[in-house]
């Protein structure tokens, strides 16, 4: 049957790649978190997004050292000795709340939105979305194409100007850096066997939207134009305010309900 405003009161946490994306500063401002947070706010969901962690009740300050991370990062070592290891010890806790709260958050909510660049490094979206799976919670796992046309268009460059000296320098990172294309955006192994078909997308979808929210074009909007998805994960959510999305079993090969979504509606109810 259908029902509307399924995803009022849903709690929907947003994982993905935040220490080695290129700018953390924009990151936190204009990425595709900001955009998929105002998205699922309209529909009346309580969004947790790691950049701006939610107030601890009677802990006001508790993790709020996480603005700071790349910089106390920065005092890691590896040197084998008494001040070494009291380093390591010293860092090794004072992450620790931050990463308490992360998987707070992950336990708490109702499912999660997580979005895997297959060329960006990143430690934590794997730790959520297992922790969110064994837990039997959905995770709509956005996996992008990912191509390096100024890269093709600097090698191309260095053929044209015949300097076979850059042309080494540039395979040679090729070499150290991920630079590996994924032009069909597709996922990890590890993630097909953690999920069902229906959890994948290749992208947002922003320019279905952008004119309703009045989003202000960035490179988010470029990397989709010139290869729109296939599969949008915005089109997704907006039809699962209307109707809870059904599962395909292989055995069966039917559509069958989808356990995984126990969405329960807010407050408490007393029993009759």
């Amino acid at each position: 049957m259908e029902r509307t405003n399924i995803l009022r009161g849903a709690r929907v946490y947003l994982s993905g790649p935040m220490d080695f994306v290129p700018s953390r500063k924009e990151e936190k401002r204009y990425s595709w978190r900001t955009r998929v947070r105002e998205f699922l706010q309209k529909f009346g969901a309580i969004v947790y997004d790691p950049w701006f962690k939610p107030i601890i009740i009677g802990q006001d300050g508790y993790g709020d050292e996480y603005e700071y991370s790349s910089k106390k990062r920065s005092e890691w070592t590896f040197e084998e000795s008494a001040s070494g290891r009291k380093t390591r010890a010293q860092l090794c806790r004072f992450f620790a709340p931050t990463v308490h709260i992360n998987r707070r958050m992950v336990d708490i909510c109702d499912f999660l939105v997580a979005y895997c660049p297959t060329n960006v490094y990143s430690v934590g979206t794997v730790n959520e979305i297992v922790r969110a799976r064994r837990q039997h919670k959905p995770v709509l796992l956005v996996s992008p194409p990912i191509n390096y046309p100024a890269l093709d268009n600097l090698a191309e460059h260095l053929k044209a100007q015949k300097d076979e000296k850059a042309l080494q320098l540039l395979e040679q990172l090729k070499g150290e850096a991920p630079l590996k294309p994924n032009p069909d955006g597709v996922p990890s192994p590890w993630y097909l066997a953690l999920m069902n078909d229906d959890y994948f997308f290749d992208g947002f979808g922003y320019a279905l939207y952008s004119s309703q929210f009045n989003w202000t074009p960035t490179r988010l909007d470029d990397l989709e134009e010139a290869k729109p998805p296939q599969r949008p994960l915005l089109p997704y959510l907006e039809k699962l305010d209307r109707n809870i999305p059904q599962r395909y079993d292989a055995i069966e090969d039917r559509l069958v309900e989808n356990p995984d979504w126990l969405i329960l509606e807010p407050g408490v109810h007393e029993p009759a």
